[in-house]
Formats: C-alpha cells, sequence, structure tokens
C-alpha cells in the first residue's frame, strides 16, 4: 500500500481533567488527526499537554503513533497553547481545533540513526580524530549531563544512547575492542534486557567486578589514552579516575572539543530544552530569594569565600524560588549561579526568561547572563583574586581546571611582576597582590544542606500535597480493584500507569509525574526501575502480585509512593517476603535516634527481617526528596553505603521504601515519605536531641498481603493505627467508591484464634 493514510482519534471528555474547563460542551469537539505514511515506523506520542491558567495539564496518553512535528489547523475558542511533550514543535490548539502530525516525507529530513553495532563502529572511528589527532585507545561515557544530574534531558543522554540501556544510573566504557556498561544492583535484570550482544554488563558492587578504572587498567597496555569530556564528571572523579591511570602509565585525556557521542549522533540528536521559567510563589518557598542569598554569603563570609559556583540544577532552583521544566518529571532547568559578596548571576538562556521572572530575579539583585558564559565568568573570578567555593564532588573537571589554569595565569604574571621588582633592587617579600590572590576552597555544598532542611511553609505545602495525592491514589485503586476484581479484567501495564495520572491531573495544583510511573506485574516487578512499554508490557490482573511505584509534581510538593498488591490469593511465599518488607518499613518508620545520625545506621532497621531468613535487596532504603523540587535529593540518604555521613536533621524528608525481589517472578515494595522531627524523649542523654518521624504518605497497605503468625502485637498495632490516620485525614477528600475502598481497606486486622484471620482479611480485598 502507497497511499497515505490518516489515523484519527478523539480526545475523549474523560481523559481530560476536567477541572481544567468550565463546561463538556468547550471540550467535546477537540480532536487531533495524525497523518501517517504506510510502512513508515512512527514512535510513539506520549502526551498532549494543555498550558492554561497559569498551569499545566495532561489531557491524555495517547499511544496511537508518533509525532515529531504538528501544526494548527483548527478554529475555536481558545483553552490555552498546546504541545506535543516529546515532540519538537509546539502548537496552539484550540476547543474544537485540531493539528496534524507531519509524515516523515513532508517534514525536514533527519539523519538516519544506526544500529547499535554502527554506533560503536562510528564512535571508535572519532577515536581516531579526537584530541588533535593524537587518538584515543577508549572513551567513557557516563549517565550525567554537565551538572552531575540524575535526570536529564534527552539530548544529554549518551550513554542511552550509545549503548541501549536506558535506566538512570551507569556508565559506559568502550575501547577499540571492547564495550562494557557498569549498573547498580536497581539495574540488572533491566540491563540484561536491553544491552546488546557487543555489550559486557558489568554488575557494579557484587564480588569480582571492577570499577571502571580498574578494568581499564587491565584491559589497556601502559601508554593507553583515556578519554573523557571534562564537562561530564565531577571534580572529584576526574581525579580519582587521573590517579588509577597513572599507576599504569595510563593517560587520561580531557576532550573538550565536541563530545564524541554527540557527534555520531548527529542531527538525530534532540534539540537542548528550552523551556520558559517559572517563579516559585513565597508561599510556598517560605523564604524570599534575597534572604536565601544574605544566608549564602554569611557562610562564605565564615571561610573566607568570596565567591561560590552553584551548579546543580535543584539548588540553582532552590536558592532562586525558581522553577523549570527542561528535564522530564523534574521541576529544573539549566542553568548556573555565582553569588558573590555584593552580587549574584543567573547563567541561562535568556529565551527562558519572561518578564514575570526577570523582575523576580532583578528584585533579588541578580542579573542575567548567557549560559554558555560560564566558563569566562570563571576566569573572571581568578583573574581578580576570587576565594572560590568550589563543591568538587558536583562541580565539573571544566569549571575547576579553568579556574585552576586562570589562578595559574595569575600567579605566573605576579611572579613576572615580581621578577622585574627584584632586577630593579625593589622590595622581594610577598607583596599583597600574592596575599590576596585566587584560591579554590573545595567544600561540600552549603545550599544543597539548606535546601535539604524544609522550612515550615515547605513541609506544610510537602503536607498539603500529599493528601490530595493520597485522594487521587484512593480514587485509583478503587477504580482498578473494580475493574479487575468485579469486571475480571485484565488490563495492561501502561493503561494503569496512564489512568492513574489522570486521577492525578484532577487535583488542583498538579503539574506533571515525579518520574517514568514503575508499573510491574509479576516478573516486571522484579525490575527494580521497571519501565512499561506499549509493544511489551504485561498486564494487570487477579493472578499475578502488582507493583506500583509513582509519584506526582504539584505546585506545593512532591510525592513518592510505592503499593504492592495481590487481586487474588497471593502465595504464602509472597506473603511472607510481604509482611518481612512491611516489618523493615515498620522499623524505621518507629526509629528514635540521635540528632545528626547517619542514615546507614538506619538502614539495618529495613533490612533485619529480610536477613532473618537469608534474603536482602539491591537498592538503598531511603533517598531525600525535595519540596515542589527533584523527587531524589541528597545530600542524606539511607542506604547500606557507609561513605554518606550526612547526618540526619530536623526537616529533612526521607523515603522508607524497602523491598525484597525474586527475579522473573515477583517484586515487592512498600514506600512512604517521612519528615525527621524532634522526638519528645524522657531522657536527653549528653544533652543531645532525639529524632524520629512524622508521616506524609497516607494510602492503605493491602492487608490480604499479610502473615499475621510472623506479625507481633505491636507491629498489628502499627499498621492499624496507620490505617485509622489514613481514613481520619483522606476520607473527607473522597466519596462514592473512593471512599467505599477506602474504608473498606482501613479497618483493622486481627488475630482470629491464633492464626490468621483469613476470611477477614479475604473479605478487605472484595
Amino acid at each position: 500500500m502507497t497511499r497515505a493514510s490518516a489515523i484519527v482519534g478523539t480526545l475523549l471528555l474523560s481523559h481530560m481533567p476536567t477541572p481544567l474547563f468550565q463546561s463538556q460542551q468547550r471540550c467535546a469537539g477537540l480532536v487531533a488527526r495524525w497523518s501517517s505514511v504506510a510502512g513508515t515506523r512512527i514512535p510513539a506520542l506520549r502526551t498532549v499537554v494543555v498550558v492554561g491558567g497559569g498551569a499545566r495539564r495532561r489531557l491524555s496518553l495517547l499511544r496511537i503513533g508518533g509525532v515529531r512535528s504538528a501544526e494548527h489547523v483548527g478554529k475555536g475558542s481558545a483553552l490555552g497553547q498546546a504541545r506535543l511533550v516529546r515532540g519538537k514543535t509546539a502548537v496552539t490548539c484550540a476547543a474544537g481545533g485540531s493539528f496534524v502530525a507531519q509524515p516523515s516525507s513532508r517534514r525536514k529530513a533527519a539523519k538516519k540513526d544506526f544500529p547499535p553495532d554502527e554506533k560503536l563502529a562510528n564512535l571508535r572511528k572519532e577515536f581516531e580524530k579526537a584530541a588533535d589527532n593524537k587518538g584515543l585507545d577508549a572513551y567513557i561515557i557516563p549517565s550525567e549531563d554537565a551538572h552531575q544530574s540524575e535526570f536529564i534531558a534527552d539530548c544529554y543522554m549518551r550513554r542511552a544512547y550509545i549503548s541501549g540501556f536506558t535506566g538512570s544510573a551507569g556508565t559506559a566504557v568502550v575501547t577499540k575492542e571492547k564495550a562494557a556498561l557498569w549498573t547498580d544492583g536497581r539495574y540488572f535484570l533491566q540491563a540484561e534486557n536491553e544491552l546488546g550482544h557487543e555489550w559486557t554488563l558489568m554488575r557494579a558492587g557484587t564480588p569480582g567486578t571492577p570499577s571502571t578504572s580498574e578494568w581499564l587498567k587491565e584491559t589497556l597496555p601502559e601508554g593507553a589514552r583515556v578519554g573523557i569530556d571534562p564537562f561530564l564528571f565531577s571534580a572529584d572523579a576526574g581525579d580519582e579516575l587521573r590517579r588509577t591511570l597513572a599507576e599504569k602509565d595510563q593517560e587520561l585525556v580531557l576532550v573538550y572539543e565536541d563530545n564524541l557521542v554527540d557527534k555520531v549522533w548527529g542531527d538525530a540528536r534532540p534539540e537542548p530544552p528550552s523551556n520558559s521559567l517559572r517563579v516559585h510563589e513565597l508561599r510556598f518557598a517560605g523564604v524570599d530569594v534575597a534572604t536565601k542569598l544574605a544566608n549564602l554569603r554569611k557562610e562564605l563570609s565564615s571561610v573566607g569565600a568570596t565567591a561560590m559556583v552553584v551548579t546543580m540544577l535543584d539548588e540553582v532552583a532552590w536558592l532562586l524560588n525558581m522553577r523549570g521544566n527542561d528535564v522530564p518529571h523534574s521541576p529544573v532547568a539549566y542553568a548556573y549561579v555565582v553569588v558573590e559578596l555584593e552580587t549574584a548571576t543567573l547563567f541561562v538562556d535568556d529565551s527562558k526568561v519572561s518578564h514575570e521572572v526577570s523582575a523576580h530575579l532583578n528584585e533579588a539583585g541578580v542579573s542575567i547572563k548567557p549560559y554558555s558564559s560560564l566558563v569566562s565568568e570563571i576566569k573572571r573570578l581568578a583573574a581578580e583574586g576570587a576565594k572560590l567555593w568550589l563543591d568538587s564532588a558536583r562541580v565539573s573537571v571544566a569549571i575547576k581546571n579553568a579556574f585552576d589554569d586562570a589562578c595559574a595565569q595569575y600567579y605566573e604574571d605576579l611572579e613576572i611582576a615580581r621578577s622585574r621588582k627584584r632586577g630593579s633592587k625593589e622590595q622581594t617579600t610577598m607583596d599583597k597582590e600574592e596575599l590576596d590572590g585566587p584560591a579554590a576552597l573545595h567544600r561540600p555544598s552549603p545550599v544543597g544542606i539548606a535546601k535539604a532542611i524544609k522550612n515550615e511553609a515547605e513541609l506544610e505545602g510537602m503536607r498539603q500535597a500529599h493528601l490530595r495525592d493520597a485522594a487521587a491514589l484512593s480514587e485509583f485503586w478503587a477504580w482498578l480493584e473494580c475493574e479487575i476484581v468485579d469486571g475480571k479484567k485484565k488490563i495492561s501495564e501502561v493503561e494503569v500507569a496512564d489512568h492513574l495520572e489522570k486521577f492525578r491531573a484532577k487535583q488542583s495544583g498538579f503539574l506533571d509525574t515525579s518520574f517514568e510511573t514503575i508499573s510491574g506485574s509479576g516478573p516486571n516487578g522484579a525490575i527494580v526501575h521497571y519501565r512499561a512499554e506499549p509493544a511489551t508490557c504485561g498486564h494487570v490482573d487477579d493472578k499475578l502480585l502488582f507493583l506500583l511505584d509513582s509519584g506526582a509534581q504539584f505546585v506545593d510538593g512532591t510525592t513518592d509512593i510505592t503499593r504492592t498488591v495481590h487481586f487474588g490469593a497471593p502465595s504464602s511465599r509472597q506473603k511472607e517476603c510481604f509482611t518481612r518488607v512491611l516489618q523493615g518499613h515498620i522499623g524505621v518508620d518507629t526509629a528514635v535516634f540521635p540528632e545528626n545520625t547517619p542514615g546507614f545506621v538506619l538502614d539495618a532497621f529495613a533490612r533485619a527481617s529480610l536477613w532473618k531468613i537469608g534474603l536482602d535487596y539491591r537498592h538503598g532504603t531511603g533517598h531525600g526528596v525535595g519540596a515542589a523540587l527533584n523527587v531524589h535529593e541528597g545530600p542524606q540518604s539511607v542506604s547500606a553505603r557507609f561513605g554518606n555521613m550526612t547526618g540526619l536533621q530536623q526537616g529533612m524528608i526521607i523515603s522508607n521504601e524497602p523491598g525484597y525481589y525474586e527475579d522473573r517472578a515477583f517484586g515487592i515494595r512498600i514506600e512512604n515519605l517521612l519528615i525527621v522531627r524532634e522526638e519528645d524523649t524522657a531522657n536527653r542523654f549528653g544533652g543531645v536531641t532525639f529524632l524520629g518521624f512524622e508521616r506524609l504518605t497516607f494510602v492503605p497497605i493491602q492487608a490480604k498481603m499479610l502473615d499475621l503468625e510472623l506479625m507481633s502485637d505491636q507491629e498489628i498495632k502499627w499498621l492499624n493505627d496507620y490505617h485509622t490516620e489514613v481514613w481520619n485525614k483522606v476520607s473527607p477528600l473522597v466519596e462514592g467508591n473512593a471512599r467505599t475502598w477506602l474504608h473498606r481497606n482501613t479497618r483493622p486486622i486481627v488475630k482470629s484464634g491464633g492464626a490468621t484471620a483469613t476470611e477477614e482479611l479475604a473479605s478487605m480485598s472484595k
């Protein structure tokens, strides 16, 4: 068939968050039409977004066909701007209007992408021309962007492009003969599924697996040249890599010219994001920008620093009370901030700055310069004798080297001047210029810890966001249970995730999901960061265990929650594992500990019950969460890694998410978010303040998954108390089926005659 065919789809009213529209009539006529050419492969269209009234709203997840560009062809009463999230061309759309996707034959031709083996071959060709034609023997491709971000824009997903592995953490190393990828235990199964035959999976953290630098030492000969993009490695990581390679006389080569993967990617590489910034309102931020800058300047002065470069995207957003939309699911923008004792400068593409944002920054005394001019600014600071605070664990090799080189030039020029003085027999003692010369002060960012300790406005925003999220989840779980238990349906993992987003979108202040929803049924639940795709996803039914890890971005807060459920009859093995995971969850939730206790101390509380029967899990127990910011933030965490010595303090937020996974069988995880708070203990040994937790998440934990014989009376009381709190807080926010579901799933749990109350537990799930 050679004739072009058209696929027409209608945005049904049920797909639209009703608070966005005043009447059904205004949106009933909104129609989208896709044109495609038969035989042409078109990637999946994921989302249509309407921007109106100052907030983004998702209309629908349409998985009918792909769109890379669009044009407005209809007229009607305008509702706002519509754009294709994964496309490249924004369009204006109106109720009653429509838009047409351009088939590839009518679009600007893009460079044809290459299969995996050709990508590697083309990358190796670049080795020969790299580093001023001196060549390379290997090239390292990390996951991060120039800001050391965990979540990044599509155009910076170089490791995913070259390897095919799409997990958020990992490092690829390509030599002239080999290709290897390192990732952690969260992604072992995913990497096995996604990596091609050209790649070797290196299971980081397991016995016998060398680090990337150790592997390079073993694999490459003496004198080998290993290349990196200096903007993508932190200064600390670059120094460690250089030292390790030097042990075998191997050289670390900083490739400042175009990133080699970008050269292979060519025209097929997505454009860098150019989305607008927005002001994060003071009622949500709690502290104005001027006060935050004043506090930071006090920190600088206390250590003798005169300037600081802030590189982490969430730190930039928090410090300046701004939010962006450059990274999927994370309300941040690509930008840097340089703070001096008297001035502050935001480095960002000016196309992202509206009049409102410009006025907001101007009021706080913040000027704006182009994003690309940061390195020049770093050199200026050195030339003017700045004492620059650098977080070497976060700032890139390129930025550190720019400052170090400029400092060296400063002192070289000074020495020349001093030599001239010696020649003329003038004073030769160290002069004022040398005493006041530039220097780098390597310390952890004070912005990171200030951001992690939430103020009361931020905490209240998080509380309110979690209540609205709980209402949405109650509506969702009531719907899903009805579909599967009463309707006897099998629903795809993708459809489940899509429906969950629709329920969330009905809540006020909803902006986006806070990460790609993990909707894993049966064996897919064992893939810790599984991502369902339409062509390959499984189905949720009453036969398989179902794990759902999801979250939302609201204007006032960020949520992250995991629940694991069974709509039929779970096996005794599944119930035992689930119960032990819950016991670990309770262990963390009820912990009381001295202030500034590092998170790794609490990690054993979460694993103890699993350890008793020789089980464990390969991910951390908890991570920090931002207030209307990134769903993962530091510096605090709860994990088995002893390296993070950041102490827990009042106002921090962490997740509590122990789990258990049986490869290719099932996965279990239970996750709530917790606020660190002071505990009113009977004693204060040594005058120390003791801390505990306040819960943020209020969604029932499925009772039928429990083996009550394994649980103590105190643990059962904890669950009953939690469910009482869930009912009291959430029931006023829901009605109808959702309220009925909530009531049924928060009823007290009891042991019956020393045995599991199976009939009662079974009735609770109906």
